[in-house]
């Protein structure tokens, strides 16, 4: 588990930086791309990229916020999750064309986010990943361009988080309608994040995200958790 540093990207961040977790032993192995939350790349993220070593991949996890940290860089972010091009797109397809290229990498590949990255990760399912897991995902705002040549999605929802519901029922009928082999689960226990083994987001507005209901469900995370492992291990293993 380290920092490294993958550099300019043409069209990208001129400083692409990210987190790299190996599991043990000598691989070669599928590898994931983890795409963070809205607020950035810190030490929940991390331990999200350290969990799907633990299950045997080559996690990376890329700072969408490289070139100017998240106070800068959020709002360009999402105005590129909305739009469906731009900076951060270009990153993630970076830290695909990287993990290919490593020698412990099978070539398999698949994009787990959360939050913002789970949007991101159901905008890049059709890109060339082999599986993608999208938790708390917005939608794309064109689904037919970003389902059309989908890789197989398994999405996560907490009930509690207002719209949550009926988000996961549109993309089912979406990738339904599309033919892109899918799980979607709402949990009726959990809200935003419940992924999450910490609370996230600026500590003057934590107190606000709990009332919210933001943050850890350890019950639904463990079985969406089991979701994900299940799926992946299909999907870039080839295990049934």
């Amino acid at each position: 588990m380290a920092e490294i540093a993958l550099g300019a990207v043409p069209g990208g961040s001129e400083r692409l930086r990210g987190y790299i977790a190996r599991p043990e032993g000598g691989g070669p192995w599928p590898g994931v791309v983890v795409i963070h939350e809205a607020y950035g790349l810190d030490d929940v993220m991390r331990r999200q990229a350290d969990r799907l070593a633990a299950a045997g991949y080559l996690a990376l996890l890329p700072d969408l916020y490289s070139d100017g940290g998240a106070l800068r860089c959020v709002l360009r972010t999402m105005r590129t999750l909305v739009a469906g091009r731009g900076k951060a797109l270009v990153d993630i397809e970076a830290a695909r064309q990287w993990l290919m290229q490593q020698g412990d990498c099978t070539g398999r590949v698949g994009i787990i986010g959360f939050c913002m990255g789970g949007g991101f990760a159901l905008l890049t399912a059709g890109t060339g990943f082999d599986v993608a897991s999208a938790n708390y995902a917005l939608l794309p705002r064109d689904a037919d361009a970003a389902f059309a040549d989908s890789c197989p999605i398994v999405a996560s929802y907490g009930a509690k988080e207002p719209g949550a519901t009926r988000t996961a029922r549109r993309l089912e009928r979406q990738l339904s309608a599309h033919g892109v082999e899918h799980d979607v689960k709402v949990y009726s226990n959990a809200g935003h994040s419940f992924l999450n083994d910490a609370p996230t987001g600026p500590l003057l507005l934590r107190p606000l995200l709990k009332v919210a209901q933001f943050g850890p469900e350890p019950e639904s995370a463990k079985d969406a958790w089991n979701r994900i492992e299940e799926f992946f291990a299909a999907h870039l293993r080839g295990e049934t």
